[in-house]
């Protein structure tokens, strides 16, 4: 099967548990004012490559991944589902741990793909961008309602997840809203960690060179500090422990 890959990372340190072979997919359907990777947008871009031919690449240092794994990440995987399955099949069969980066935009439930993928993905690790449902389709293009029912489905199904957050001055950051998001969390009984990134402009220079308006022009880059403050209020809220 031929998927379309926009590029792999071979040292993945932030990308789930231990050192990552990262594969990033082509396409995703979201349209987040701070993606730093607009280049991944388009479904068609990227370059053509078989299961074969990535498990090839990883095997080259595989000693490196004993206590890591393999991580699908995008753009959205999950819209080639059926080849992120089949790759994740291949890596499942062979021991080696696999952790899905999705934003969950694209589940449906009684989707029958979904449970068949899952059965071969060991974490799943879930941005929800906005708590807010007017505030997430403002920020995303989409409304949230879909992936907040995603990650009640993987809770349900005793799903490990990871939720990955980024605070963004202004667009993201309101106590209230972070709140009713931590209240959120504490319902998910497989939450394993939360992270809670600082927004950053790392990707500007790629809207310049695609010719893409940048939304968020003249905000300027979160503090660490900023971010775990926020994270504090998530935390709080949930009634957590969990540090992530």
């Amino acid at each position: 099967m031929i998927g379309r890959v926009h590029s792999i990372e071979t040292f993945g340190a932030v990308d789930g548990p231990g050192v990552r072979f990262v594969v990033f997919f082509q396409g995703c359907p979201m349209r987040c004012a701070y993606c730093h990777n607009p280049d991944t947008w388009d479904v068609n871009g990227g370059t053509e490559m078989s299961v074969d031919e990535i498990y090839k690449k990883f095997e080259r240092n595989k000693a490196f991944y004993e206590k890591g794994g393999v991580t699908a990440s995008g753009g959205e995987p999950m819209m080639q589902i059926d080849f992120l399955t089949e790759l994740f099949k291949r890596f499942h069969d062979e021991g080696v741990h696999t952790c899905l980066d999705t934003s969950g935009i694209m589940f449906k439930e009684g989707n029958e793909k979904i449970d068949k993928l899952l059965e071969v993905t060991d974490l799943v690790m879930l941005d929800i961008k906005r708590f807010d449902r007017e505030g997430h389709k403002e920020l995303t293009g989409h409304y949230n309602d879909g992936i907040l029912a995603f990650a009640k489905y993987l809770s349900d199904r005793n799903k490990k997840i990871w939720v990955r957050f980024v605070c963004v001055p202004g667009v993201t950051d309101f106590d209230e809203e972070l709140k009713e998001y931590g209240k959120f969390l504490s319902e998910l009984k497989t939450l394993e960690a939360l992270d809670v990134l600082p927004y950053h402009t790392m990707g500007v220079k790629k809207y310049e060179a695609l010719g893409i308006p940048y939304r968020l022009e003249g905000i300027k880059p979160a503090t660490n500090e900023y971010a775990s403050a926020k994270k504090e209020i998530i935390l709080q809220a949930a009634g957590t422990n969990k540090k992530g």
